[in-house]
C-alpha cells in the first residue's frame, strides 16, 4: 500500500467513526510563547484540553505536521544516524474531547491496524501505565482490561511513568497511555529474542508506532492530581513508522516517503544507497532535512539568524555540508528536491504545492550563500585538527569556533558536529567568551564622543505640531556637541516643533533655524527616547534667543507624496498578489519610496502594471485624509488598522485611511491632505532583496514627471537614430532579426572550427592502463564549445579520459571528461581533478564525478595545466 493511500485511509477509517478531519496546523507556532514549532498533534487542540476554548467538534482525525529540532523534543542529532529519527515528520491522531474513552480508542486502533492495514497480530506489542507511587496512581486496569479482550495477556507489558503517563507540561491535562508496538525482525530473530523484552529498548526493528493518551487527570501547580470533569482522548501514530510497517521494511528510509528522494540523489551524485554508512547517513540526513526545510518555509518562517529562522538555518547548512563532504556535490542541490516535495505531499498538504517555487527560490539562495564559504572553512578545519593531533590535542579552542562562525559563517553546532565525527570536542564556553568580546568590539566602534545637555532654559517637554504647522516659534531647551571621528556634531532641543524626527521608514525634516541675525541648517531630525533631536551644522551663537523653526516645505511635500503612495502601493500588493504580503521595511524620502514586502515570487509585468494602475486610480479619485489622533490601540485595532513593520506603538495611536476599504493603518508620519496632490505613480523597479523579500522602488509627482519626460526623450533619440521609421518597433525587430541571423552564421563557423579541432584531437589519444588519454591546449570561440567538444570526445572514443586546457575569449578554461566505467574501476572524480588543476590558473571549479569546468584568471598557467595533468595521469 503507497503511504497517500495509508494516510487517506486513516483518515477515512476514522470518518466512518463519526471523527471530523481537521487539516494540520502550520508547523511554525505563531502564538504560543512556550513552543517554536509544532511538535506533537494535539498542540493546535492545546486550548481545547486546557479548557480555555469549547472544542469545536468532539471527535477530530488529522495529520499534523510537526517538528521535533528544538527544547525537550530535540531529535537532530539522531537524524541520519539512525533509521527511525526525523526532524520533521507526520503525526497521525484521533481525538475525542470529553466525548469517548478508552473502549473505543483501544478497540479502533485494534481494529485499524489489524484488520484494515493487516499488520500481523503476532507482532504487535501493547504497554499500559503500571502506576506510580509518589503520586499516588493505581495501574491503568480499565485499559488492562480493555486490552486484554483483544491481545493474550503476554502481549500486554507493563510500562513506567517515563514511558507510559503523559504530560502536556509542569502543569495541565495529563493522563496514562497505551502504546503499541511493532517488532519488525527477522523471523529468525524474533525465535532467538523475544519481542516483548526488546518493547522501548531502542532496538531498531521494535518500534513504537501508536501511543493512546488517556487525559484524566489535571497536574496543579503543586504537583498534585486532579481529575478532570471531562475525560478527552489524544492519539498520535508516528506515519513514517506506520508505512515501514506496512511496507515491510526494515528502514523508514526505504519507504516510498523517502526512497524518491534518495534515487533523486543517487542519479544526481552518481553514488549509491546502502552501500557504505557514511553516505547512507549524508542520504538519510539530505532526505529528511529538505521536509524540515520545505514545510517551514511554506508556513512562514524563513531561514534567518534569529529564533525559529535560524533553526532551519541551521537545518538547511546541516544538509549542505553533508551533501557537500559525502555526496560531491559543489553546487546547490538541495532546492532541485522541491517539485518531489510538492508531488509527495500537495494533496494532504496544499501549501507545499502552491508555494513550490517561493521554496525552492529561498533554499537555493541560502545554499549559494553557504557554498561561497564552506569550502574554505572546511579546509581550514581540516587544518586546524591535522595541527591538534600534531601536537597530540583534542579540543578545539573557542577562538577557533568562533573564528570559523565569524568569517565562514559555520554555526557552532556544526562546527561541533564535525569536530566529534573526527574525535575532537570543543570549547563553547571560550566561543561564547569571544562572542562577547565582538559584541564589545562593535559597540566601541560605533561609539562616538558625546558631551552633556546644555540646558539653555526650562524643561517642560517638547510639542511636536508637525502634523498641521512646518513653522513655528521656538527657544531651544537644551543642546550638546557629539564628537566622532568625522568631526564634530551638534544636536538641539526645541520646545514646539514642526520637524518631524526619522521614524517608520520616513526620514527626518530638514529646514532651518532662523533668528534675526543668522541661518542655520538642520540637516536631520531624529527620535531619542522622547525627545525629537535636530542635527545642525553649527551652534546658534546665541543660543537664548528664540528662533523661527522652518522646515523645509518643499522637501516634506514630496516625502509626504511617497509616503502616503507607500500606503496605497500597500494596499495595491494585497489586492493584487495575496493578503500573504507584509511589509519587511521602507524608505521614504523626497526623491523615492522603497517598499520591501514579504512575497514568493517575482512579480509578472502584468501584476506590476495593475499595481501601479490601482495606486494611480485612488489618486485620481482625489481621497481626502481620514485621521485620529490618540485612539487606544486596541480600539484601533478593533477598527482594522494595520501595524507597520518595525514601528513601535504606546497605548495611543494614530490611524489614517484613505477609504476604510482599501486602506487603514497605525501611522505617526505625515501624510498629504488628499491623493491628488501625490500626482503620479510610476514603479522603477521589483526585485528580491533576500529570500522570500521583494522590494519595489517607486517615484512620485516631480520625480514621476522628470522620468517619463526622459523616457519620451529616449525615445526621441532611438528614432532619430533609425532614421524617424514610421513603425519604431517593427524597425527594432528588424534590427534584431538581422542580429540572430548573423549571430547564427557565426555558431556555424565556430563549430566549423571546433570540428576541425575535434578531428585533430581524436589522433591524440593515448592509451593506457585500459584508459585512453587525451591531455591537450586549445583555444575555442566560447565555453559552449568547449563542453560541446568533450562529450563529442567522449561519445566517440571508448574509455575516455579528456582534459582540454582552452582559451576562450582570452580567458582560461579547464574541462574534465571521464567515460563512468573509469569512475569506479580508477577511483577518478572529473571534479576533484579540475580543482586541483586549476590551481595553476589561479581558478576554481567544479561540477559531476564524470564531467566538471574551472575558470581562472591566470591565462599563461594553460601550459602548467597540461604539464601537471601529464605528471598526475601519463
Amino acid at each position: 500500500m503507497e503511504a497517500k493511500k495509508i494516510r487517506s485511509t486513516f483518515i477515512e477509517f476514522f470518518q466512518s467513526k463519526q471523527h471530523q478531519f481537521v487539516p494540520s496546523s502550520p508547523i511554525v507556532v505563531k502564538n504560543d510563547p512556550t513552543l517554536m514549532f509544532t511538535n506533537a498533534g494535539m498542540n493546535q487542540f492545546k486550548d481545547a484540553f486546557l479548557g480555555n476554548e469549547q472544542a469545536k467538534y468532539a471527535r477530530v482525525a488529522n495529520s499534523q505536521k510537526c517538528l521535533r529540532v528544538s527544547g525537550k523534543h530535540n531529535d537532530l542529532e539522531e537524524v541520519g544516524v539512525d533509521t527511525y529519527h526525523h526532524t520533521m515528520f507526520e503525526m497521525l491522531g484521533n481525538w475525542s474531547f470529553g466525548d469517548y474513552f478508552k473502549k473505543e480508542a483501544i478497540e479502533w486502533a485494534w481494529e485499524l491496524l489489524t484488520e484494515v492495514y493487516q499488520l500481523p497480530k503476532d507482532r504487535l506489542y501493547v504497554s499500559v501505565f503500571e502506576g506510580d507511587q509518589d503520586d499516588n496512581l493505581q495501574m491503568d486496569q480499565e485499559a488492562y482490561d480493555f486490552w486484554k479482550k483483544i491481545v493474550p495477556e503476554d502481549r500486554i507489558i507493563m510500562g513506567s511513568k517515563k514511558d507510559n503517563f503523559w504530560e502536556m507540561g509542569d502543569t495541565g491535562p495529563c493522563g496514562p497511555c497505551s502504546e503499541i508496538h511493532i517488532d519488525l525482525r527477522s523471523e529468525e530473530e524474533r525465535k532467538q529474542v523475544a519481542g516483548k523484552d526488546l518493547v522501548n529498548n531502542d532496538h531498531p526493528q521494535v518500534i513504537e508506532i501508536w501511543n493512546l493518551v488517556f487525559m484524566q487527570y489535571n497536574r496543579l501547580s503543586d504537583g498534585s492530581l486532579k481529575e478532570l470533569p471531562a475525560k478527552h482522548v489524544d492519539t498520535g501514530m508516528g506515519f513514517e513508522r506506520l508505512v515501514r510497517a506496512i511496507q515491510h521494511k526494515s528502514s523508514n528510509y526505504d519507504t516510498d516517503l523517502f526512497m524518491p528522494f534518495i534515487s533523486f540523489l543517487e542519479g544526481k551524485s552518481g553514488k549509491k544507497y546502502g552501500q557504505d554508512e557514511q553516505t547512507d547517513i549524508a542520504f538519510r540526513v539530505i532526505v529528511d532535512h529538505i521536509r524540515a526545510i520545505s514545510f517551514t518555509i511554506a508556513d512562514g518562517q524563513l531561514p534567518s539568524n534569529n529564533k525559529a529562522g535560524y533553526v532551519i538555518r541551521r537545518i538547511l547548512r546541516r544538509a549542505v555540508r553533508y551533501g557537500y563532504t559525502f555526496l560531491d556535490f559543489q553546487e546547490p542541490f538541495l532546492y532541485e528536491l522541491s517539485p518531489l516535495i510538492s508531488a509527495n505531499f500537495g494533496e494532504i498538504f496544499p501549501e507545499v504545492k502552491q508555494q513550490q517555487e517561493f521554496i525552492a527560490k529561498v533554499i537555493q539562495e541560502e545554499e549559494t550563500s553557504f557554498l561561497r564559504t564552506l569550502d574554505k572553512g572546511l579546509k581550514m578545519l581540516d587544518q586546524i585538527k591535522a595541527d591538534l593531533r600534531a601536537q597530540n590535542e583534542t579540543v578545539i579552542s573557542g577562538k577557533t569556533a568562533f573564528e570559523l562562525y565569524d568569517t565562514y559563517g559555520f554555526p557552532l553546532d556544526l562546527t561541533s558536529l564535525i569536530a566529534r565525527e573526527g574525535g575532537f570536542s570543543l570549547d563553547e564556553k571560550g566561543f561564547a567568551f569571544e562572542m562577547e568580546k565582538q559584541k564589545n568590539r562593535s559597540r566601541a566602534a560605533s561609539e562616538s564622543e558625546t558631551g552633556d545637555w546644555v540646558s539653555v532654559h526650562d524643561d517642560e517637554g517638547v510639542d511636536f505640531i508637525g502634523y498641521d504647522f512646518t513653522e513655528a516659534y521656538s527657544h531651544i531647551i537644551k543642546y550638546r556637541v557629539v564628537k566622532d571621528k568625522k568631526g564634530d556634531k551638534y544636536q538641539l532641543v526645541l520646545d514646539k516643533t514642526p520637524f518631524y524626527a526619522e521614524s517608520g521608514g520616513q526620514v527626518g525634516d530638514t529646514g532651518y533655524l532662523i533668528s534675526e541675525s543668522e541661518k542655520i541648517r538642520v540637516v536631520d531630525t531624529k527620535k531619542e527616547n522622547d525627545l525629537i533631536v535636530h542635527f545642525v551644522e553649527k551652534l546658534p551663537t546665541d543660543p537664548s534667543l528664540k528662533f523661527s523653526a522652518e522646515v523645509d516645505k518643499g522637501k516634506r511635500s514630496l516625502t509626504m507624496n511617497n509616503h502616503t503612495a507607500t500606503h496605497l502601493l500597500q494596499s495595491a500588493l494585497k489586492q493584487v498578489l495575496g493578503e500573504h504580503v507584509q511589509q519587511r521595511g521602507s524608505l521614504v524620502n523626497d526623491q523615492i519610496l522603497r517598499f520591501d514586502f514579504s512575497h514568493f515570487a517575482k512579480m509578472t509585468e502584468e501584476e506590476i502594471s495593475q499595481v501601479e494602475d490601482i495606486v494611480n486610480s485612488k489618486i485620481r479619485e482625489n481621497i481626502p485624509l481620514l485621521e485620529k489622533r490618540n485612539v487606544p490601540i486596541e480600539e484601533a485595532k478593533q477598527m482594522g488598522a494595520t501595524a507597520l513593520f518595525g514601528e513601535k506603538y504606546g497605548d495611543y495611536v494614530r490611524v489614517i485611511t484613505f477609504d476604510p476599504n482599501f486602506s487603514v493603518e497605525l501611522c505617526g508620519g505625515t501624510h498629504v491632505p488628499s491623493t491628488a496632490q501625490i500626482g503620479l505613480f510610476k514603479i522603477l523597479s521589483e526585485g528580491s532583496v533576500a529570500s522570500g523579500v521583494r522590494r519595489i522602488e517607486a517615484i512620485t509627482s516631480l520625480e514621476a514627471e522628470k522620468y517619463l519626460k526622459a523616457q519620451e526623450n529616449l525615445l526621441k533619440e532611438l528614432q532619430d537614430l533609425l532614421k524617424n521609421p514610421k513603425d519604431l518597433k517593427k524597425a527594432v525587430e528588424s534590427l534584431l532579426q538581422e542580429k540572430a541571423e548573423l549571430k547564427s552564421e557565426l555558431d556555424k563557423l565556430y563549430q566549423e572550427k571546433a570540428s576541425g579541432v575535434k578531428a585533430d584531437l581524436l589522433k591524440q589519444f593515448v592509451e593506457k592502463d585500459g584508459a585512453k588519454i587525451l591531455l591537450a591546449q586549445i583555444s575555442l570561440p566560447n565555453a559552449d564549445s568547449l563542453k560541446k567538444l568533450a562529450y563529442e570526445l567522449k561519445n566517440e572514443v571508448a574509455d575516455a579520459f579528456v582534459i582540454l586546457a582552452a582559451e576562450i575569449e582570452g580567458k582560461p578554461q579547464i574541462a574534465v571528461i571521464l567515460d563512468e566505467n573509469l569512475i569506479s574501476s580508477k577511483n577518478l572524480n572529473a571534479g576533484q581533478i579540475v580543482r586541483e588543476l586549476a590551481k595553476e590558473i589561479q581558478g576554481g571549479g567544479g561540477g559531476q564525478p564524470f564531467f566538471a569546468t574551472a575558470g581562472g584568471k591566470k591565462l599563461e598557467g594553460l601550459p602548467d595545466v597540461i604539464s601537471k595533468a601529464k605528471q598526475m595521469f601519463l
